[in-house]
């Protein structure tokens, strides 16, 4: 088996300046860096990245928690977020809380353990605070709010309920249905403070409607690994969309105006769209849905969804770069993107398509990433 020292020997160089190529540490001279590439490439030699890693006081893990793989929103940001790591070299061990007896407390003692180098938490939590704060190893979170001095990646949701309440306003909406996860989510810290950022497009859009005097209601469903639950909870709504109405205005019998839009995630609308086709409904002229996410299930509803889209490349790019940061400060040798010493703002703006662009934000900061709203069958048109 080809080690080092037969690659310094091929080279011509000590056993300390392969070294110093291989962990990519350390002053060497052009010269001597290409000659002991090529001898390494005329070797085939293959470094042992468990020395490597031990070297660098590193094990090459990233712990990335999600609630559930069975959602088509976090098995799309977990399939960009890993391709983002391995372009730093980084591999992601991964824990879904709802689908494996492993869940965020042994992930939170390998990190202690320093049998990983950071953890990216997107799961919900009931830990306070001071219990990710005192962990004192490198944690980024992922819509989820864990602590002052904790990074958090995600995206601007009061754009997206503005973006979804504009279309449904500009399209004569008239009652809107809202279908999210459960209320607690909405007033999880007490007196209106929440850990969930994603609540925030339902409270600005309901904002936007009661301000525009369209009614609106908040329709609550399971948990957001209980897909099935979600699917319960629109047949429930469709059978009371199934209600005699008079044919003349499109009012029920008890003079009260259907529902004529639902709004929920991808899952919500794939599955609205799904009743609404059982049942004989017309969408969008009976029926407008929108679905939030802009995963796969966008085009694979039976209809092209009108979605607000959330950019999973951005995101999957600032949560790896805020977690090499966290890493790389945690071992004396990153640099925050306000510099040394500064203080960073409450929140961050990082407008889309700048990933890689701008350095990562500070510790503390939230960096919010800009949705969009893609237009599809399911939606009416506007003038």
């Amino acid at each position: 088996m080809v080690g080092m020292r037969d690659v310094a020997k091929r080279a011509g160089v000590s056993l300390s300046t392969v070294s110093l190529v291989v962990n990519a540490s350390g002053y060497v001279s052009q010269d001597m860096r290409r000659r002991v590439e090529q001898a390494m490439q005329e070797l085939d030699y293959i470094p042992n990245e468990l020395a490597r890693n031990l070297y660098r006081g590193r094990t090459g893990m990233i712990g990335v928690i999600v609630p559930t793989l069975r959602h088509p929103f976090f098995a799309t940001l977990v399939s960009a977020l890993q391709g983002r790591l391995a372009k730093h070299d980084l591999q992601t061990l991964l824990c879904s809380t709802a689908d494996a007896d492993t869940g965020e407390a042994e992930y939170v003692s390998r990190l202690r353990r320093h049998m990983m180098d950071g953890i990216i938490m997107a799961a919900h939590t009931d830990h306070p605070a001071d219990y990710w704060t005192s962990i004192g190893r490198p944690v980024v979170a992922f819509d989820r709010t864990l602590g002052d001095t904790i990074a958090t990646v995600r995206s601007d949701h009061e754009q997206g309920g503005r973006l979804v309440a504009g279309q449904l306003i500009a399209s004569g909406a008239h009652r809107v249905v809202m279908v999210g996860g459960p209320r607690s989510q909405f007033d999880d810290r007490g007196s209106g403070a929440t850990t969930f950022p994603t609540v925030r497009y339902f409270q600005t859009l309901a904002e936007q409607l009661e301000a525009a005097g369209i009614r609106h209601e908040y329709v609550e469903c399971g948990a957001v690994a209980d897909v099935e639950g979600y699917a319960r909870t629109v047949h429930a709504l469709f059978d009371r969309l199934d209600e005699p109405r008079a044919e003349d205005d499109g009012t029920r019998a008890d003079g009260i105006a259907p529902v004529d839009a639902v709004v929920g995630s991808d899952v919500v609308a794939a599955c609205a769209v799904k009743e609404a086709f059982t049942r004989g409904l017309r969408v969008p002229r009976d029926l407008q849905i929108i679905g939030y996410d802009g995963t796969c299930l966008a085009d694979c509803a039976g209809l092209s969804l009108t979605v607000v889209k959330q950019d999973f490349s951005t995101l999957a790019e600032r949560l790896a770069m805020h977690i090499v940061d966290a890493v790389n400060r945690a071992d004396g040798r990153g640099k925050t993107a306000a510099g040394a010493g500064s203080a960073g703002h409450a929140e961050a703006v990082v407008p889309a398509g700048s990933a890689g662009s701008a350095q990562p934000a500070q510790s503390s900061e939230v960096d919010i990433v800009p949705v969009s709203l893609s237009l599809g069958d399911t939606t009416r048109p506007v003038a």
